[in-house]
């Protein structure tokens, strides 16, 4: 897979290490001169550009990449990378860094973006993750916010303790994706018996988290 990252700081260089450890083609573009350090990720395209600017785009042949990822540390300019990429090159997928969660509700399709990825949410998701029994957290959003990654750990007196995942009535919109027990991933079958401490991970849109509440017996 073909991958322009704009920016190339810590975040963009570790983002494309990454990326290259799983024999991803990528491309870093940045803007800043003293940014440029081939030698921090040798096996990428370095190029020295304004990822904000067409006519720099269009030398990079960004309508060559199936992925962006707008990583830079300016929100404005992560905007307008995904909107070009978007519209003006085709890119079939679009992900942006969210530097300021205040600006989190303009990282949608109206902007060309796909996935938003905000590290204080995130991190938030992750401590509220570690420390919720019996509610449900917010991990991840999916498809410009229509859908969520969510996750629920099921206490130990859970009504659903020994009943088979088939008898989970889940709203139209909400998926069971697997269930965390102690080290085991469970890809969840419809016979498999739910315990106590079960973390459950769900896809869900936003409109039937309520109803998905009632039905692990949250509500």
């Amino acid at each position: 897979m073909r991958v322009a990252i704009a920016g190339a700081g810590a975040v963009g260089r570790s983002i494309a290490r990454e990326l290259v450890r799983s024999e991803h083609d990528v491309m870093l573009i940045e803007r800043k001169l003293e940014h440029v350090e081939q030698e921090s990720v040798p096996e990428a395209t370095w190029v020295h550009a304004d990822a904000c600017e067409l006519s720099s785009l269009e030398a990079a042949s960004l309508e060559t990449y199936e992925v962006v990822i707008a990583a830079t540390g300016d929100d404005k300019a992560n905007l307008v990378l995904s909107l070009l990429a978007k519209t003006e090159f085709g890119v079939s997928r679009v992900v942006a860094r969210v530097n300021d969660p205040r600006n989190e509700w303009l990282f949608d399709e109206s902007w060309g973006v796909d996935v938003a990825v905000s590290t204080p949410r995130m991190l938030a998701s992750l401590v509220e993750e570690a420390v919720s029994v019996g509610d449900l957290v917010r991990l991840m959003t999916l498809r410009q916010g229509q859908a969520n990654l969510v996750e629920v750990t099921l206490p130990d007196n859970t009504p659903l303790a020994g009943k088979p995942v088939r008898k989970l009535q889940l709203p139209r919109d909400a998926a069971l994706v697997t269930i965390l027990r102690g080290g085991r991933v469970i890809v969840p079958q419809q016979d498999d018996p739910l315990e106590g401490g079960d973390e459950l991970l769900f896809v869900a849109s936003v409109d039937v988290e309520d109803d998905l509440r009632t039905a692990v017996g949250l509500s």
